[in-house]
């Protein structure tokens, strides 16, 4: 018998486990969270991946890196000047852990408003309908607690690759990578993802040398490829040194740093770096929790198979986030698990996949959301595209922040809106408004129509759906 019986279990308490707990507990089921975490000083913390080595702390570093870069290459031509600007890089990653720590208790203070019970320990199943719980101390006691309902959202980790193994100190993977105590002066990175390339923007804007070794040809292969290309000539110009088509083969590391070894079309090469960062993806983290002994399996690539409303095969069981199938991004997960929250309670819970925007914080940043021009080419769907830059934008012109461009795709036939692609300032910010018109399935003449306050770097959404139909203004 149970030591506890629960309505629901979530298992894992990242953007994904810990919003779905919270949401049960507000539709009146009984619910209790398990997680394993455990922080830079060994205490249990929520959040999982995103809030405490992921999302928000690569985010504090952009921002920090970014207002250093801004004091010794632009706020001149505004008139400012700045003398022997310095970084200390303790303090930058004192605020980062300050920032994650006040986070990170703000969900453990939103468990104990919803009453869901924070099991500290990792998980494992006893059957299809238990969970044992291992404390994280030797000295606890284990338990097993049932539920009818049951969501896993234990998350992701990243790749391991053999020709770079990772140390801690010398390579690194992500979190390392968000750790260092000091600039690196020579920094190499595998991958040119999301990841290597915040990670880079960051430590090439406190002056290291960066190298990014991408496998691919191809740069952000995912992004719309105007975009992309647009994209790699200004990450270049900032200084961020990106080689494509570059298999790394091997790698090894001494006193005098790390000897990385790579082929390219001249050949075998050689890079010499400091430090090296390992970012070539992230994979299903599912190794702790049994699956095998309830009968559940994953595909090739490690991910549960579930239905499209998040259920396994096994009835009562769900899971959500980076353990399925889709982008292993902390917004798909939490709408995610407040789809499943609903459908337990008896809602109709949903989520549109086809709607879920990306980011990327590089600066300018890149976001985008809906169907490319090559997916829709591959897909033999006629569309209009319509693109406005951001150098006519009054408010861009005043920011300084001119580069980009907005880019709006929309059915040949229907006009319905079917991609926004976004290379520019606060993209992150302006994507919303995209979503927002393709969630409610509206047609670029929609926002052609719709005012924007002027002057605001909305605008070029504005002037980019002007342009699908040959009508921009301001150009």
């Amino acid at each position: 018998m149970a030591d506890k019986q629960y309505d629901v279990v979530v298992i894992g308490a990242g953007p994904g486990g810990y919003v779905a707990a919270i949401r049960c507990a507000q539709l009146g089921l009984k619910t209790a969270c398990v997680e394993k975490w455990l922080n830079n000083n060994g205490k249990p913390a929520l959040g999982g991946t995103c809030l405490n080595v992921g999302c928000i702390p690569s985010k504090a570093l952009l921002d920090s890196s970014h207002y250093y870069h801004h004091l010794q290459h632009q706020v001149a031509e505004h008139g400012i000047t700045v003398n022997n600007a310095e970084i200390d890089v303790s303090v930058m990653q004192k605020r980062k852990d300050k920032i994650v720590m006040m986070l990170t208790k703000g969900i453990e203070g939103l468990f104990k408003k919803n009453k869901v019970d924070w099991l500290q320990g990792e998980a494992s199943f006893s059957d299809r309908k238990k969970i044992k719980v291992t404390p994280l101390e030797k000295a606890g006691k284990v338990i097993e607690v049932a539920a009818a309902n049951i969501i896993i959202a234990s998350g992701s980790v990243p790749v391991d690759i053999p020709v770079a193994p990772v140390d801690g100190e010398q390579i690194v993977d992500s979190t390392g990578a968000l750790a260092f105590r000091e600039v690196p002066k020579r920094l190499g990175v595998i991958g040119a993802g999301v990841i290597g390339l915040e990670l880079g923007s960051v430590w090439n804007r406190l002056g290291a040398d960066v190298v990014i070794l991408e496998a691919m040809d191809t740069f952000l292969a995912p992004v719309d490829q105007e975009l992309a290309k647009d994209a790699l000539k200004v990450y270049q110009k900032q200084g961020l040194d990106i080689r494509l088509d570059c298999k790394v083969t091997g790698s090894k590391a001494g006193k005098k740093g790390i000897s990385v070894s790579y082929q390219n079309g001249d050949g075998d090469q050689r890079l010499e770096v400091d430090k090296l960062v390992v970012a070539v993806g992230r994979k299903p983290y599912t190794d702790s929790l049994n699956l095998s002994g309830i009968g559940l399996g994953t595909d090739e690539r490690g991910f549960i198979t579930v239905d499209d409303h998040c259920q396994t095969s096994i009835n009562g069981l769900y899971a959500v986030g980076d353990a399925v199938r889709g982008p292993m991004l902390a917004h798909k997960a939490s709408e995610e698990g407040v789809m499943v929250a609903e459908r337990i309670a008896g809602q109709g819970g949903h989520i549109n996949h086809n709607t879920i925007p990306w980011v990327i914080y590089a600066w300018p940043e890149i976001a985008w959301v809906g169907k490319t021009e090559k997916q829709l080419t591959a897909e033999g769907i006629e569309y209009r595209v319509g693109s406005f830059p951001f150098m006519a934008i009054g408010r861009a012109r005043g920011m300084g922040e001119t580069t980009g461009k907005v880019k709006i795709i929309g059915d040949a036939k229907t006009d319905r809106i079917l991609g926004v692609h976004i290379f520019g300032p606060q993209a992150s910010e302006l994507i919303a408004e995209a979503v927002t018109a393709m969630e409610a399935d509206l047609s670029t003449e929609d926002l052609a129509r719709t005012v924007h306050a002027h002057p605001t770097l909305a605008e070029a959404i504005h002037e980019a759906a002007l342009a699908v139909d040959g009508r921009a203004i301001h150009i």
